[in-house]
């Protein structure tokens, strides 16, 4: 009988196929002691006959390969890895539950247990077994794999484990041990609540995966985004586990598309693996209503993955499941090859191993009670606790077995490749000089730029991050040179299979397509109005990379430029709803010294602007930039100027000027040079002043912050204090007035022009009319912060057409006629 090990679920086979495999399983039990001592299991773990099987098959393998040394230390590593994971599972309920710890297994009594119980217990349960069978594998071949993780709230699983194998970062290592007291210490700070005098976290501890969690990549907060990324996340010759939630399996679809990504030439081996316990919050998950594991089977296969059922309850099987997908994928990696991404399906209960498993409730406090107050509740959690209880000096043996960095010569997984991304600097060659007088378009020069630089660094691997349209996006040359990213490509299209530009409509996969990147050089272009749906992805990059820097572990990957285009102004043509700069507005609000907003007045300031986005360490940089030609405003040396300063005098001297015009955008910064105009011609001096990085010059909410922004005295010499002022910019004016209260100096001298939600089928023109910023408005607002009367500065036909009475085109055209 030929049997299929690697392809099958037990209820998948014949009554005959099954019987067979108890006889093998058990003849090979009677013959190898060291095999039997792991096959019998230790506490809830349990190995079936089928994964016992599969594992003696893949210790065999890695004996013959030279990867592991001899099958009785596969063995050892293998028992050593059920112990730890029953230890941490232990750990976890403790976790919730406790707030002290006992290592002799003595049952715990009311006042050991916290007033208030918190944790996400079930899925923490469910990760234990996933994150000891990552570690198992590592151990067994002797290669540190990175990990991700997309069900960010079961980190206990992750920092419980990390403890118990003492794979920590510095915070962790310098709190927790594997004695009573650190113990105690540890479950004590999970969800303390407690703060530093500065407001931080006084716990290296969070409900999410964080900055202190060794190896941790991203927080997976916001469930659907490691789904997104892990695919593009390790370069070639890379290793990388991705654990992913049968919840998020219902959040962002483009997870389904990982296998249009890889390719055996770019990218590295990855394992996705899915923990299939079948319940979300509240109720089943929709796989489980759908019909669970084999439904979950063929819509895999249907999307183009290789799916390998694996048992969720057992760390052997998730070992020998990555070593079967990552053998899939070496074996695929020959020129022709049709290869089929593996999917581990991991299935289990939903917290599997304590009281309350397979319930609602074990989503979180899975106990009926509080032991702490609950009689009833502490005898369960002491009774659940005790079937997974390690002794101390077990566990030290297992700990010790599974920790061979030494032995094998390999990192510890909290210094993983991903773990630690570090880009050395771009190439960047000079941006072309554009002769101001002239004007084209800033996408064009952007474009130029782009293919430039990845011209210059042929060693990043480059994504660009597409929802459609790159050529409407003026992205020619980067489309002509990168390509689209396709298995067949289309005679004739800028296709290729090998393409980086990630093409897909479907906001959040293109960025997350960049954002897992963190190895290359990457790029983003979406329309403007399209922007936020990719907010949730960017703000938790944002997040994570700033919270690294805070404990001491800055982000190396370059930063990513996210170009908005196609942007509000310029689709006047399309309805309102494709006229939104809400994104900008969003970013403007994130910290300044890692969410840069930049607004390029023309083509040599996109250049420049994007040059600077690369020279940066783990930020984002939006660039507001225009797809239709507008006039050349900066020489080569004055774009760079700005990249770095944020901002710049264009005419005129703010010291002495009557009033400071300031444009934020291209289109209006050509509103301001006509008001410009006008108020010269009616003898008001007007300096005008444009400020492309509005963050730069905010008030600074922290120490971090504060080093990016301007000085005091910075601020103080391009905008005065005594000067009153107009702001033209391309956002809605309030969440701009409200990010710069540096810059304002109250309504009688201060005014703000912008987005007002006001659209419609218009031209530029007519939707700059709509919300009330042409330069006639310019020149309104002048007069009201000057104190002085509208009449001597506009006519009474443009007073007219400001005020909404008169024809719109007195002020549409540039008349600069003589006031009344």
């Amino acid at each position: 009988m030929n049997l299929h090990l690697n392809c099958c679920t037990a209820d998948q086979l014949s009554a005959a196929e099954r019987q067979r495999i108890l006889e093998l399983a058990d003849a090979h039990r009677q013959a190898d002691p060291q095999f039997a001592h792991w096959a019998a299991g230790y506490g809830v773990i349990r190995h079936d006959p089928l994964t016992q099987l599969r594992v003696r098959q893949m210790v065999h393998e890695l004996v013959v390969l030279g990867r592991t040394p001899d099958p009785g230390t596969a063995w050892q590593r293998l028992a050593a890895a059920d112990r730890v994971t029953s230890a941490g599972m232990w750990l976890v309920a403790h976790m919730t539950y406790s707030q002290r710890v006992r290592t002799d297994g003595a049952a715990l009594e009311a006042d050991d247990f916290k007033p208030t119980p918190e944790g996400h217990t079930g899925g923490s349960l469910n990760m234990v077994p996933a994150y000891a069978g990552y570690l198992l594998m590592d151990a067994l071949d002797g290669v540190t794999r990175a990990w991700i993780m997309g069900q960010g709230h079961c980190v206990a699983a992750i920092d419980a484990l990390n403890l118990l194998v003492g794979n920590m970062t510095d915070r962790h290592a310098e709190r927790y041990d594997r004695s009573d007291a650190g113990l105690s210490r540890f479950v004590g700070d999970f969800y303390a609540y407690a703060l530093n005098p500065d407001g931080t976290p006084a716990s290296p501890l969070g409900s999410h995966v964080n900055a202190h969690t060794a190896g941790g990549v991203m927080e997976g907060g916001y469930l659907g985004f490691a789904e997104l990324q892990y695919v593009h996340a390790p370069l070639k010759d890379e290793r990388l586990v991705a654990f992913l939630s049968d919840g998020a399996f219902e959040e962002q679809r483009g997870s389904d598309w990982a296998p249009r990504w890889w390719r055996a030439e770019d990218s590295g081996l990855v394992s996705p693996i899915i923990i299939l316990n079948g319940r979300r919050i509240e109720q089943r998950s929709q796989i489980t209503q759908q019909g669970g594991e084999r439904w979950l089977d063929r819509h895999l296969r249907l999307n183009g993955f290789d799916p390998i059922a694996l048992d969720g309850r057992d760390p052997a099987s998730i070992a020998w499941g990555i070593h079967v997908m990552e053998s899939r994928l070496q074996a695929g990696a020959v020129p022709d090859a049709d290869v089929r991404l593996p999917y581990g399906i991991a299935e289990t209960m939903k917290g599997f191993g304590f009281p309350g498993a397979g319930t609602n409730a074990s989503h979180n406090l899975p106990l009926p009670g509080n032991p702490a107050i609950d009689a009833g509740a502490r005898a369960l959690f002491n009774e659940g606790a005790a079937a997974l209880f390690v002794a101390a000096s077990e566990l030290g043996e297992a700990v010790a077995a599974l920790n061979s960095h030494d032995l094998q010569q390999r990192v510890r997984e909290r210094d993983h490749a991903l773990a630690d991304r570090q880009v050395d600097p771009p190439r960047v060659p000079a941006i072309a000089d554009r002769t101001v007088g002239g004007e084209s378009s800033p996408m064009i020069a952007l474009d130029e730029q782009f293919v430039a630089i990845a011209e210059a660094n042929p060693g990043l691997r480059v994504r660009v991050g597409n929802p459609d349209e790159l050529r409407s996006n003026k992205l020619d040359r980067t489309l002509d040179t990168m390509k689209h990213r396709v298995h067949e490509p289309e005679p004739g299209v800028a296709e290729s299979p090998t393409g980086a530009v990630i093409t897909a409509l479907n906001e959040e996969a293109v960025v997350c397509a960049a954002l897992g990147n963190k190895g290359g050089l990457n790029l983003v272009v979406t329309y403007e109005a399209f922007a936020p749906k990719m907010l949730g992805a960017v703000r938790q990059e944002l997040i994570f990379a700033r919270h690294q820097a805070q404990a001491g572990r800055p982000p190396g990957w370059l930063g990513v430029p996210l170009v908005l285009t196609s942007h509000t102004w310029e689709n006047a043509k399309n309805e309102q709803s494709h006229q939104d700069p809400t994104m900008a507005e969003a970013l403007l609000g994130e910290m300044a010294d890692i969410s840069r907003v930049v607004f390029p007045p023309d083509a040599n300031g996109a250049a420049a602007a994007l040059a600077r986005a690369y020279a940066q360490r783990g930020t984002v940089t939006a660039l507001v930039v225009p797809k239709r030609p507008v006039p050349h405003e900066l020489t080569p040396q004055q774009a760079k100027a700005l990249a770095d300063t944020g901002a710049t005098c264009l005419a005129g001297d703010p010291a002495t000027a009557a009033i400071l015009l300031v444009a934020t955008g291209a289109y209006q910064l050509q509103e301001v040079h006509r008001a410009q105009v006008r108020l010269a011609e009616r003898s008001v001096p007007a300096a005008i002043l444009y400020l492309g990085e509005p963050g730069r010059f905010r008030t600074p909410r922290d120490p971090e912050e504060a080093r990016y922004v301007h000085s005091d005295s910075a601020v103080q010499a391009l905008f005065p204090a005594e000067r009153p002022r107009v702001f033209v910019t391309h956002t809605r004016p309030e969440p701009f007035l409200g990010a710069l209260r540096r810059l304002d100096t109250g309504p009688a001298t201060t005014a703000a022009l912008g987005f007002v939600n006001r659209g419609g089928t218009l031209d530029v023109p007519g939707l700059l009319f709509a919300n009330r910023s042409t330069w006639a408005h310019v020149v309104d607002a002048a007069a009201g912060v000057l104190g002085k009367s509208r009449g001597s500065l506009l006519t009474e036909a443009e007073l007219a057409a400001v005020d909404g009475r008169g024809d719109p085109a007195t002020i549409l055209r540039p008349a600069m006629g003589p006031a009344s």
